[in-house]
């Protein structure tokens, strides 16, 4: 857009004045009111920090301040913005990139709403069988106990455990663990050592004992509480308890069924519900078929449907089906006409209503999701999409939409509806400032403000605000050499595709839209799997995963496996969609052996502030030994658990190595305010005493991965570590960066640099979904030269992408589609950059070539 026709679409600007959020450096900025602002510059620039942090906190500030002090404990208040002033600021909308906890009852219907029209069109306007009365909205959704099948209380599927769950090996005694299900160490020893005092054979064969006695062992309920003896013989303890000897301690028995279930379903440790969960067997609820409803809601229907059955509907089909009985023909209310003309009116007006709703999610891309997908399985740009889709719903004039990444996991295809998406809000009288990598989406900007030159401490300045095309000028710009490429940009240039290693071949792929797939796998080379958001892409990787090398398991700790039962319901859940199809895996004969198999995702690395980049990666380690081996912790007698603000000893014991403590304002939001003992540092006065070159560990942490990479270049271990984390773009996070303040794509890097610092092994199968997320250009070139090296080294690296940087620099690129949802599923073109860049059934096709040929 030129500068005088932006001028004439914007009333007026929104003028900040010395923000110093995070990073910016005091800055002032002016930025128009009702146009397409696109916030850009390098990961880690400042540019969230002034879109979100400044700009819509203060929006949210000053609207909070006209609510009441109670109803404002309801919201998710962000920190008061560090800034002198911002004029002309209307009221903010964010939409972030944010997943949620995933759970088995969040859907596709939930976020959007649509489900509560579609309980309410089956109770007002379903077929009902003969004799039944009316079942109110509330009875169709598996969340309640008026629709909730009795049997699985709504979860479609009924979890038990069995003798040959619990016991594996019957050949094995008591004594020798033949009950698996209980506890290991202390706990599994001390129910061995009370049922030698019940007198129960614990030396004879699971097999050889009586059914009567495995069975209550392994079944009863019943929790006898009695005296213990451990290290005595069987023999032994008969004869003491005969003379009522003084015990060690009282024990209370626990069936083998008793702690399973009451672990999963209390425990607090996600390790300990993931061990116990092996030991239970899910299979589909016998009442309700996986349907998660009681009987009398299965029995209305609507169309001939069950609510079941619509809501496994593709969103696009669903919308067909309505079509009639929006419009009231005669094939649409033809089975209604015996009923009261109330209910033909209700099914019109609800029709009307959802049909609406729908046409937006359609026109986002989304038409090949169902209203019954579960949120955990959508990527986060389908998620985002949700919500955009419910903002343009709502026709709301003279808002500021504040957008993180609204393009991130989308084919450069499907970014063409998200752009028609963003003009419909702005051409409704409302404002969006988006922070955006994507070239596509900033080239249709009105205004740009580039933000940068570098990250951290060597951002957070203005390098320019104003049309897109004055950018060309501004020398010290990244962004400026992607969206204006001249001579200089030499990126698209890459080798000859590497030589495959070998064949990995799939076949028998059934999952969600993928139908007995076979598909080949290059090994010992960079594969990109490409295709809509929809095809299939992650579908098919995910069935990669389940391949049996020996997994990387030796990573440093983390808390991202399931932490509650719903979440490990959801991830099961989700192993057993689709059901069918045998998997097998296949090598040809001249294929290199892989032997580990790394998965890195976009998971969080930890979901407390107590985990950080410096613990996950290992470093942190390193650090605290050099720290115990100075010269005054010696004196001392300082070891490295000392300088952990995880151990009692060396943490501050006001906020229990928190860093802060939370102040109670009764109807106010509780505030988090930094501890008044250690003011913030985790650590109590003699931990910080001690100073390695005259940093103490606080301050160690508080240094930037730039920072850090200077201060301990004489130290191999830890130089090693920072120098990959610089290398994949996080130079200007701080060490102790608690885990709750990084993005996904963050964390994905984390992971990928702590794989990097390991020594090369090869023949190992690497794999990434969209690694390039929150990357500016800039960075993933940085990213490409990491995995191109990975490959170099042996290494098999799998990776799902809409960059068609990426792309481009691949060896072997796997094309899904052709569309989405049961339009996909299908391997469209597949074989170097260059095939598939010519391929005519590809909807990549066209935009890998327009990048090759740049």
């Amino acid at each position: 857009m030129s500068e005088s026709k932006a001028e004439q679409s914007t009333t007026g600007f929104v003028q900040v004045r010395g923000a110093r959020e995070h990073n910016l450096k005091n800055i002032d900025v002016d930025v128009p009111r009702d146009a397409l602002v696109v916030f850009t510059g390098v990961s880690g620039s400042g540019k969230s920090s002034l879109a979100f942090g400044t700009l819509y906190a203060e929006a949210q500030r000053r609207y909070l301040e006209s609510v009441s002090p109670y109803a404002r404990r309801l919201f998710h208040q962000m920190a008061v913005p560090e800034v002198d002033s911002i004029e002309g600021l209307p009221p903010a909308v964010a939409l972030q990139q944010q997943r949620g906890t995933p759970t088995t009852r969040s859907s596709v219907g939930s976020v959007t709403t649509l489900s509560n029209l579609v309980r309410m069109l089956y109770s007002r306007a379903g077929d009902y069988p003969k004799g039944q009365g009316i079942i109110y909205a509330e009875a169709f959704s598996a969340n309640t106990p008026e629709g909730a099948c009795p049997t699985c209380h709504g979860l479609g599927r009924v979890y038990e455990v069995t003798e040959a769950s619990m016991v594996p090996d019957p050949t094995l005694t008591i004594r020798e663990r033949a009950i698996a299900a209980w506890p290991q160490a202390w706990g599994g020893q001390n129910q061995r050592d009370i049922l030698v005092t019940l007198g129960y054979d614990v030396d004879t064969p699971w097999l050889d004992l009586p059914q009567k006695d495995r069975d209550w062992i392994l079944f009863t309920d019943e929790q006898p509480v009695v005296p213990v003896y451990p290290g005595l013989s069987p023999e032994q303890t008969r004869r003491a308890v005969q003379r009522k000897q003084e015990p060690n301690y009282m024990g209370t028995f626990s069936s083998a069924r008793r702690h399973v279930l009451y672990t999963f379903g209390n425990t607090q440790s996600a390790s300990m519900k993931k061990r116990v969960q092996q030991y239970m067997l899910s299979t589909v609820c016998p009442t309700c078929h996986g349907k998660r409803l009681r009987q009398a809601s299965l029995s209305v229907t609507f169309a001939g449907l069950d609510i079941a059955d619509f809501s496994a509907l593709p969103l696009k089909q669903v919308a067909a089906l309505l079509q009639p009985y929006e419009a009231g023909t005669e094939t649409g209310h033809a089975r209604h006409t015996a009923h009261d003309p109330a209910q033909v009116e209700a099914a019109r007006r609800i029709a009307e209503d959802l049909r609406a709703r729908l046409a937006v999610l359609l026109d986002l891309g989304l038409g090949y999701l169902s209203l019954e997908r579960s949120t955990p399985s959508l990527s986060p740009g389908e998620l985002q999409r949700l919500r955009l889709a419910t903002q343009l719903y709502s026709n709301l004039f003279g808002v500021v939409y504040v957008l993180d990444e609204p393009s991130a996991g989308l084919h450069p295809a499907d970014t063409e509806a998200l752009l028609t998406a963003l003009a419909s809000l702005r051409s409704a009288g409302n404002s969006l400032f988006v922070v955006e990598h994507n070239l596509d989406v900033v080239r249709r900007a009105d205004w740009l403000v580039d933000v940068g030159p570098q990250a951290g401490e060597q951002g957070g300045q203005i390098l320019y605000s104003g049309p897109p095309e004055g950018l060309r000028e501004v020398q010290a710009s990244q962004t400026r050499r992607f969206l204006f490429p001249g001579e200089e940009d030499q990126s698209a240039a890459k080798a000859e595709p590497r030589v495959p290693a070998g064949w990995l071949e799939l076949s028998g792929i059934t999952r969600h839209n993928l139908h007995d797939l076979t598909v080949r796998f290059p090994l010992a080379v960079l594969t990109t799997i490409t295709g809509v958001s929809g095809s299939g892409k992650s579908s098919l990787v995910s069935q990669l995963l389940k391949l049996e090398v020996r997994s990387a398991r030796e990573k440093a700790p983390t808390e991202d496996e399931p932490e509650t039962a719903d979440e490990l319901l959801a991830a099961e859940n989700d192993d057993h969609d689709e059901g069918g199809g045998a998997l097998s895996f296949s090598f040809s004969p001249d294929a290199v052996p892989l032997t580990r198999l790394v998965q890195v995702d976009q998971k969080p690395i930890g979901r407390t502030p107590r985990s950080n980049m410096a613990t996950y990666t290992g470093l942190f380690d390193h650090v605290r030994r050099l720290f115990a081996a100075t010269p005054e912790a010696r004196r001392r007698r300082y070891d490295a658990g000392q300088f952990s603000f995880n151990v009692k000893k060396g943490r501050c014991p006001n906020c229990q190595g928190e860093g802060f403590v939370m102040v109670e304002l009764l109807f106010l939001p509780s505030v988090y305010a930094p501890c008044p003992v250690c003011h913030g540092t985790r650590y109590n006065d003699k931990t910080l005493e001690i100073e390695y070159h005259g940093q103490n560990i606080a301050q160690v942490l508080n240094m930037t991965v730039d920072a850090a990479s200077e201060f301990f270049a004489d130290e191999p271990p830890v130089h090693r570590a920072l120098t990959v984390l610089r290398e994949v773009g996080l130079g200007y996070l701080r060490l102790g960066q608690p885990a709750t303040e990084l993005s996904g794509g963050e964390a994905q890097r984390i992971k990928l640099a702590t794989e990097l610092q390991r020594p090369a092994r090869g023949h190992t199968l690497y794999v990434l979904d969209e690694p390039t997320t929150g990357l500016h250009p800039a960075d993933v070139e940085r990213l490409l030269v990491q995995l191109q090296a990975l490959v170099a080294a042996g290494n098999t690296v799998v990776v799902v992408e809409h960059d068609m940087r990426v792309v481009a620099a691949s060896d072997w690129v796997i094309d899904m589609g052709p569309g989405a949802g049961d339009e996909g599923g299908q391997v469209v073109a597949e074989g170097s950059p260059e095939t598939v860049a010519k391929s005519k059934a590809s909807k990549t096709a066209p935009y890998l070539r327009r990048f090759m040929e740049r």
